[in-house]
């Protein structure tokens, strides 16, 4: 929930502060249990789409089998991120030292990140949703943009030049990026987050060798470098960018309705369902779609901030006026 003066919350509509009032105490309680197993197949589904992605091209070779794939491994590496960002939260799973250990080393890791690094800065996004406080603010003010800028963006993430400068910007925060490459070594590998990057790819590496085909290895830093930039850049357009209120918390963060082809390839693990996420936001994940069924029913989304898809949501991200 987000932090306001007196005189914002007094500006904000009727009935914005009162979503809660929707929800009886025995529902919000439904909605914050855990269920393991569910939240186990998130993970293995997660997986098993990336690992199904390889399978593919190793099946059927080819350039239309390698788009297909790194499309699928580029949204589920925004799986993982889902995944570790529900764990930062601690509602993907009942146990905590379960939940920490899946959201470092089958979430995480593999991509390059830490959920202990990312928990306080993503809690601080939340308290300060859309203030000058909000680290995540710069990602949301740009927009909307004209249609050739979004092109450019789009072009730089699928090149992969976004891609690289993740990975510089990630070398350098881990290693210092001054001194002799010998030390900036020593200090990233005194990290847990690039030991664990190490880690975790070279069993996925090792993983693909013992079945033969160590190749297929390359689809997953393709994808990190292209395409998961890309899926990545939309999310984060979808949640915040082009609110008509950033202190109403029902319009400052956007839930977005998908289809089945763009949970695969574009929101995987219930990452659409951000407004809800951001009025209650220790739901575990599977439980979103229920709060937000339950949040319609009764009139509280009337006038919230929904967007029927991802493709209305990037035409008005790019509506802008050319100079």
């Amino acid at each position: 929930m987000t932090t306001r003066s007196s005189n914002e919350d007094a500006a904000a509509p009727a009935g914005a502060e009162h979503w809660r009032e929707a929800l009886s105490r025995e529902e919000i309680q439904e909605l914050l249990r855990f269920d393991d197993r569910r939240g186990a197949w998130i993970v293995l589904s997660t997986w098993g789409l990336i690992f199904g992605a390889m399978a593919l091209v190793a099946w059927w070779p080819g350039f239309f089998t390698v788009v297909v794939a790194l499309c699928v491994i580029g949204a589920q590496q925004l799986g993982l991120a889902v995944v570790m960002h529900d764990a930062a939260h601690r509602s993907m799973f009942s146990e905590r030292s379960v939940n920490d250990w899946v959201g470092s080393w089958l979430a995480a890791y593999p991509t390059w990140q830490d959920v202990e690094r990312y928990r306080p800065y993503h809690l601080r996004h939340h308290a300060k949703n859309w203030t000058d406080e909000d680290p995540d603010v710069d990602l949301a003010r740009p927009f909307p943009i004209t249609r050739v800028s979004m092109w450019r963006k789009v072009g730089r993430d699928l090149s992969g030049r976004t891609g690289l400068k993740f990975a510089r910007f990630s070398w350098r925060r881990d290693s210092g990026g001054e001194g002799p490459w010998q030390e900036q070594v020593r200090k990233a590998l005194a990290t847990p987050r690039f030991r664990g990057m190490l880690i975790s790819n070279a069993v996925l590496l090792g993983v693909l060798s013992l079945a033969g085909h160590p190749a297929l290895y390359l689809l997953w830093v393709a994808a990190w470098f292209t395409t998961n930039t890309l899926v990545t850049r939309i999310r984060a357009i979808a949640e915040h960018s082009m609110v008509p209120d950033p202190a109403n918390p029902l319009l400052n963060t956007r839930t977005t309705r998908v289809s089945w082809w763009e949970r695969i390839f574009l929101a995987p693990n219930y990452v659409n369902f951000h407004l809800e996420h951001h009025l209650l936001m220790t739901v575990p994940p599977y439980n979103l779609p229920r709060m937000h069924a339950l949040l319609r029913e009764r009139g509280v989304l009337d006038h919230a901030l929904l967007a029927g898809g991802y493709l209305e949501v990037l035409r008005e991200a790019s509506s802008a006026p050319a100079a």
